[in-house]
């Protein structure tokens, strides 16, 4: 499992920070709805989930 976090929201892309510093756009419709900056997104089995117990850890 990846983890990934929202850095930020351009138009119809997200920013994601990948757990090694990485960054990657992807498009929104490939994510949970309602995404925020710094929430936590987990990519596992070729899906995105939103990770609430970390995104709230995280604030």
């Amino acid at each position: 499992m990846k983890k990934f976090i929202v850095d930020r929201i351009e138009g119809d892309k997200a920013v994601l920070e990948c757990e090694n510093g990485d960054m990657v756009n992807l498009e929104l419709k490939a994510l949970p709805k309602n995404i925020k900056e710094g929430d936590v997104i987990n990519f596992q089995e070729n899906s995105y989930f939103l990770n609430s117990d970390e995104t709230k850890a995280r604030k």
